[in-house]
């Protein structure tokens, strides 16, 4: 368990069954939906997201705050880039 499964987040994105490049395309949409630094919870079960996710976070300046793997599923903790 993660210290961040204690932080309410802002935002809830279940990619579950979801395939390269379906997750970072929903993520996208899903970090324009929140205000600038909230906290977005992502789950994933595709091995990419490992990959596509941090890229996507350092590219758009979003910070990843943590990242875990828990029985095949992938958890990633996002914070939302301030304007």
């Amino acid at each position: 368990m993660s210290e961040f499964d204690k932080v309410p987040a802002d935002g809830l994105l279940d990619a579950t069954g979801l395939f390269c490049p379906e997750p970072v395309m929903l993520l996208h949409n899903k970090v324009r939906d929140l205000p600038g630094g909230g906290l977005l919870k992502v789950i994933a079960t595709d091995p990419s997201t490992r990959r596509d996710i941090p890229k996507f976070c350092l590219f758009l300046g979003h910070e990843l705050l943590q990242q875990e793997e828990q029985d095949g599923t992938y958890l990633f903790w996002i914070r939302t880039k301030t304007a």
